[in-house]
């Protein structure tokens, strides 16, 4: 049976966290999972978990939020997704990371192997430092072109035309270079995943994401398999808390930073 502490306290359980380092002194290597949680506490807003952005039902325009950013609409209506992109974007501004992003990059440089599979487009785990991320949905920092290979780099989204006609062409809008809905994923992530799963990890963290998303939730599924150390640091219950062999249901950076100073 799993070792699951479930008492709904904002204070990280000191008795799980002290399982949770005893695993990690055995470990060569660590996959961190993060979601918009671990951003959370950066300030920006999460998406479908406690006080999430994207649980209010209906946007203005009497659609789904993942109907208003897909590439479908993408396709058809450019504004309605840059009018929300932007909203997200706003969110992130004036943020960065925080010591739970420290910490991930202060482990990648303690443990032989770690590796960040994250969902978040802010950028924070590069900006942290880690080197080992594989942003998954990609990343709002690049604009590219819907028509030529135009692309650039930018730091915001303040002062762009909504949407933004391509400079290149004339033809094409820009967009950031991220996943929207219904959109496939980038097949050379994809492949960095496997490969870094088929190698294996001794422990799997689990962090701020409901895992809604199969291949967000499959690396916990395959260590759970394999008997690995599975941990979820999440104040509710999401797809894989049953996978989870110990959880922390606390804020991701105060946990994370329990857990790396009491590790020491």
């Amino acid at each position: 049976m799993n070792d699951i502490h479930t008492n709904e306290s904002s204070e990280p359980d000191s008795a799980t966290i002290k399982q949770i380092n005893y695993a990690l002194r055995d470990a060569n290597s660590v996959l961190f999972i993060t979601g918009a949680g671990l951003s959370a506490d950066s300030g920006l807003p999460t998406y479908r978990g406690i006080g999430g952005i994207y649980t209010q039902g209906l946007t203005e325009e009497g659609m789904s939020i993942e109907q208003a950013l897909s590439g479908e609409v993408m396709a058809s209506r450019p504004d309605i997704v840059w009018r929300h992109l932007m909203q997200v974007e706003q969110a992130c501004r004036d943020a960065s990371f925080n010591r739970g992003h420290e910490v991930i990059q202060e482990m990648e440089q303690y443990f032989e192997r770690v590796c960040v599979l994250t969902q978040n487009i802010d950028g924070f785990h590069h900006a942290a430092g880690s080197k080992n991320v594989i942003d998954i949905h990609g990343g709002n920092q690049k604009l590219i072109c819907t028509q030529c290979d135009y692309q650039r780099q930018i730091s915001s989204f303040e002062g762009l035309d909504i949407p933004p006609p391509c400079p290149e062409c004339n033809a094409g809008i820009l967009r950031p270079d991220v996943v929207l809905f219904g959109e496939m994923l980038s097949e050379t992530k994809l492949d960095r995943l496997y490969r870094e799963l088929d190698q294996g990890f001794d422990v799997v963290f689990s962090i701020g994401t409901t895992s809604v998303f199969p291949y967000i939730a499959y690396p916990m599924q395959l260590a759970y398999q394999q008997n690995r150390t599975t941990i979820e640091i999440n104040p509710s219950d999401t797809e894989v808390s049953h996978l989870a062999k110990y959880r922390l249901l606390s804020k991701a950076a105060k946990s994370l930073d329990e857990i790396w100073s009491t590790f020491h």
